[in-house]
């Protein structure tokens, strides 16, 4: 195998398909970066679990294919001078070139590195990178981490009626984001894992360049540009996220959504991290009071509305509900509440239905 391309396009190949080797494998392969010279330049990284490929151009003088450890290969690249990189291999040694620096490194066979999967059925959507983005940013904070509940650990998609539904639920909070996408094939509804949705999000530009997603029985694929990410689906019942959303509410406020984040991160201060002391609200006609009262002090503040809460109270987690307001893609936001004890809705005041949020709030004792 040899050929030659700009070190910055295979150095950004590179790192993009790094994100998908294995840190540690019983299997060595996977701790390395398939590299393949056909027409143009393929790298690949795989932890059975998802894949990232990207593709470059370059000059192929011979074909070919080797396996090189992604850490040691990102790091020969990164601290190459800048110009033309040259590969070639001899049986399982890698010559790596770039102007006055060499690299000898050894290799492994490429049959030593598993084949990604084979989708067995397939059906897919597209949508514009930009809005893809804007979805999974303003559902992440909702996927949870705990490794106890795994179909948790991702976001569902849900497509009906060539509307996609992206909801993400960590047992504290749920968030949901809807767009009208072109699809074909049937409907249908799949758990992305929450890691491949942050190298996606990473991949997607602000464009309107269209992102395809081809769904297979237990794999997803999303094509974006020149760079695959290919991910295991989760399985597992997910939350009925419809029955769990209340329609009809006692107290609903018109807020401004920066005032609202502004008196939260005012108010927040002083909650000390040990104890994570709820805050207070308390719905009034034309304001919500703010109260916090830690072993650190004691925090006032207020935010206007528009509306009467006639003077319903209810506690917030402060980073739960603050999340919730920095991802909301709405400058006016309704506040939808029946009781104390009862989830907190949040939506876009001018009637549109692109995203619904629900905060649980935390039980209030008496002196907090």
């Amino acid at each position: 195998m040899k050929f030659s391309c700009e070190k910055s396009a295979l150095q950004t190949a590179a790192l993009s398909a790094a994100r998908a080797a294995a840190g540690k494998s019983p299997v060595t392969a996977l701790e390395g970066l398939l590299i393949q010279a056909g027409s143009d330049v393929r790298v690949t990284g795989y932890d059975l679990k998802r894949a990232i490929y990207t593709t470059i151009e370059a000059d192929v003088q011979e074909p070919g294919a080797i396996v090189i450890n992604a850490r040691l290969f990102c790091e020969m690249l990164r601290r190459m001078p800048d110009g033309v990189v040259t590969v070639s291999v001899q049986g399982e040694t890698a010559n790596i070139k770039c102007g006055r620096s060499h690299f000898d490194v050894i290799g492994l066979s490429a049959e030593d590195y598993p084949e990604l999967p084979v989708f067995d059925r397939e059906s897919g959507v597209s949508l514009p990178q930009g809005i893809l983005k804007k979805m999974i940013n303003e559902c992440s904070f909702a996927i949870s981490t705990n490794e106890s509940r795994p179909v948790y650990t991702g976001a569902l998609f849900e497509l009906e009626n060539s509307v996609l539904n992206i909801v993400a639920v960590d047992g504290y909070r749920l968030a949901l984001r809807r767009e009208r996408v072109e699809g074909y094939g049937d409907d249908c509804r799949f758990i992305v894992p929450g890691m491949a949705l942050s190298d996606l999000e990473r991949f997607c530009d602000d464009s309107e360049e269209k992102v395809e997603m081809t769904v297979g029985g237990k794999y997803i694929s999303f094509n974006v540009g020149g760079t695959v990410v290919l991910s295991r689906l989760l399985e597992g019942d997910f939350l009925n996220y419809k029955k769990a959303i209340p329609e009809q509410f006692r107290v609903q406020v018109k807020v401004e959504r920066t005032e609202l984040l502004q008196v939260v991160d005012r108010v927040s201060l002083i909650v000390d991290d040990k104890v994570r002391t709820p805050l207070r609200l308390t719905f009034n006609s034309g304001a919500i009071d703010f109260l916090c009262a830690t072993p650190v002090g004691r925090a006032e503040d207020m935010c206007v509305c528009e509306g009467d809460g006639s003077g319903l109270e209810i506690g917030f987690n402060d980073r739960y509900l603050a999340d919730a307001l920095k991802a909301a893609p709405a400058d006016t936001l309704n506040v939808c509440l029946n009781t104390g004890s009862s989830p907190c809705i949040l939506t876009a005041a001018d009637g549109g239905d692109s995203f619904t949020y629900m905060i649980l709030p935390v039980r209030l004792r008496a002196g907090q």
